[in-house]
């Protein structure tokens, strides 16, 4: 009598747990990857190439300097949770990175991009980045070339992570990697506009080191030292003397970067001092892209230096619609 009754009840068991490991796997394969980055060039290249299928979370604030950023105890917790981190690197993020390897999961990869991206042999030393003090410019992204080798490393990334995911992941590079080339192109438009004497920059922070000799210009000089305080008088005699003897038409600095000394060098030299180039804020929307910051980036620097400063303006800064 109570046979049945055993096996009905057995059964519903089953069907029960069954479900119950259906529902599970359903929630997990649709579950999607955190990705933790730090500066905002990084964190837009990652979500143009994410898409839909990852939460990306960049820890650095707008308007901060990168160089000098400390984690808070928040980023910490954002830190623990992550899939995955994905860094610059070159000694750009070392407090973060440090943070990181103490409170990440142990499965949780780090990822640094310019250090993926080019050997030892490649990497850019100068006065703010002295090689005496053993870390490289890290300032890879506004070299676009570079900046696509970014775009696929994260991919690649990905993909292994989350597999399922891959043919949205390509796509998505695809796309991404079709609207950094035609940007690439338009900047060595934009130069060609410039007189070539006037191709050359000088800037507060170098951000431009890996920029200069793609696209045909010469980093003058920077004026930011390596402990990222104010040059000495010495220091700012020698650029302003550098400054006259090349005939620059313009100084560059820039608003995370305030400096009484550029507009002292700028008054002293007779030369424009412009201080709106960004190497890691993207602007306001709707341009609000790493394409849009380097479209900005290139109208101010091309027109200030004597070129058309409309020769970006075909760019769709847009980001990858998804």
């Amino acid at each position: 009598m109570y046979r049945p009754l055993r096996s009905s009840i057995k059964l519903l068991s089953f069907l029960l747990v069954l479900s119950l490991s259906s529902l599970c796997h359903s929630s997990d394969s649709t579950k999607k990857i955190s990705i933790v980055t730090t500066v905002a060039p990084i964190t837009n290249i990652v979500r143009n190439v994410a898409g839909g299928y990852a939460n990306v979370t960049g820890i650095v604030p707008d308007r901060t300097d990168s160089h000098t950023f400390e984690p808070v105890p928040t980023d910490a917790r954002i830190l623990s949770i992550a899939d995955i981190i994905i860094l610059n690197g070159l000694g750009l993020e070392t407090p973060t990175m440090k943070l990181a390897q103490k409170v990440k999961k142990n499965r949780t990869p780090i990822l640094q991009l310019g250090n993926r991206t080019l050997r030892k042999e490649q990497w850019q030393y100068d006065f703010s980045f002295p090689r005496e003090h053993g870390h490289p410019n890290p300032h890879l992204w506004p070299n676009i070339a570079l900046a696509m080798r970014y775009a696929e490393i994260v991919r690649d990334a990905l993909i292994a992570l989350d597999p399922g995911n891959k043919t949205g992941y390509m796509a998505n590079t695809e796309t991404y990697l079709g609207k950094l080339k035609e940007l690439d192109n338009a900047i060595f438009g934009c130069v060609k506009t410039i007189p070539e004497k006037n191709r050359k920059l000088v800037t507060y922070h170098d951000s431009f080191a890996y920029f200069a000799p793609r696209y045909g210009m010469k980093v003058i000089a920077a004026v930011q030292p390596s402990d990222f305080s104010e040059p000495g008088p010495q220091e700012v005699i020698r650029i302003i003397k550098q400054i006259r003897k090349e005939k620059v038409p313009a100084v560059f600095g820039s608003e995370v970067f305030p400096s009484k000394v550029m507009k002292q060098i700028a008054r002293e030299t007779g030369v424009r001092f412009i201080d709106q180039l960004s190497d890691d804020e993207l602007p306001a929307p709707p341009d609000n892209s790493f394409i849009g910051m380097m479209a900005n980036n290139m109208a101010i620097m091309t027109g200030a230096l004597g070129g058309d400063a409309g020769c970006i303006a075909h760019i769709d800064t847009s980001n990858v619609q998804h």
